[in-house]
């Protein structure tokens, strides 16, 4: 018997009688989720952020991906726990409150010059007239982005999962269902919410495109999105903070178009 047969006669097992010895071979089988997902994470957080307190806190949403998991739904139960010990990490890094009030505050700011410069302008606004509207150097701007990057990766799960009002998420590789996720822009359907987000990474700078879809469907890390860019991972940090606020700030404003209608 193969060890994926093996894995699907554990499911069919455990499903029958949840039996906690099943659980635990299922989270013996799944934990490398969890030091994957943690790794990828920790790797933007700043260093007394311990990489083992990540894992204790992913091993709790790898559980949680486990005892709630429905074979019978048309998603495969890694892409399902993926976003699960995600957010139990992301719960425990929000609970620890350690980002600065100043990085929160500016890049608010940054959020809010990019949104009216775009109105303004019908294009993506360029790093000097982000940071012309902000009151700063494009060094300065940098630097910000720099910040930013290393407090945000921890809320990824907010900008690309979005909760309808039945409960499920509108991630960016797929849709799960989670019933114990927050609303915060519960008036957009999942067709909806889908559509404005493709509209956004459409209209996205090229570089800045590339850099998603690197980072988010093909999985490289930053460091190797910098090798096929050519600039330094740094750099690519800077070009995925931007990304990141931009879609934030039009994603926000197709929300209130549908609320306006």
């Amino acid at each position: 018997m193969s060890r994926a047969d093996e894995t699907q006669t554990l499911w069919l097992q455990y499903r029958k009688t949840a039996d906690q010895a099943l659980r635990d071979r299922l989270i013996l089988t799944y934990a490398p989720l969890v030091k994957y997902v943690a790794g990828r994470l920790g790797s933007g957080l700043p260093a007394h952020v311990d990489e083992g307190d990540l894992v204790s806190y992913g091993l709790l949403g790898l559980i949680g991906a486990i005892e709630r998991y429905d074979p019978g739904r048309d998603v495969k139960f890694e892409t399902y726990a993926i976003a699960r010990i995600k957010g139990a990490i992301i719960d425990e890094l929000r609970a620890m409150d350690w980002v600065p009030r100043s990085v929160r505050s500016r890049a608010r700011e940054i959020e809010r010059a990019m949104t009216e410069l775009e109105a303004k302008l019908g294009t993506a606004p360029t790093d000097e007239q982000i940071a012309a509207k902000v009151g700063i150097t494009v060094t300065e701007l940098e630097e910000s982005l720099t910040e930013i990057a290393r407090s945000s990766i921890a809320a990824l799960d907010e900008l690309w999962t979005v909760s309808g009002s039945d409960g499920d998420q509108v991630a960016l590789i797929d849709t799960i269902e989670d019933i114990e996720a927050p609303d915060p822009q519960g008036m957009l359907s999942h067709t909806e919410m889908r559509e404005a987000m493709a509209d956004a990474i459409a209209r996205l700078p090229e570089r800045e495109k590339l850099v998603v879809t690197l980072y988010y469907y093909e999985e490289l890390t930053l460091r190797e999105i910098g090798e096929v860019l050519g600039v330094t991972e740094s750099r690519v940090s800077q070009l995925h903070t931007k990304a990141i606020l931009r879609l934030k700030a039009r994603l926000a404003g197709s929300a209130r178009a549908v609320l306006e209608t």
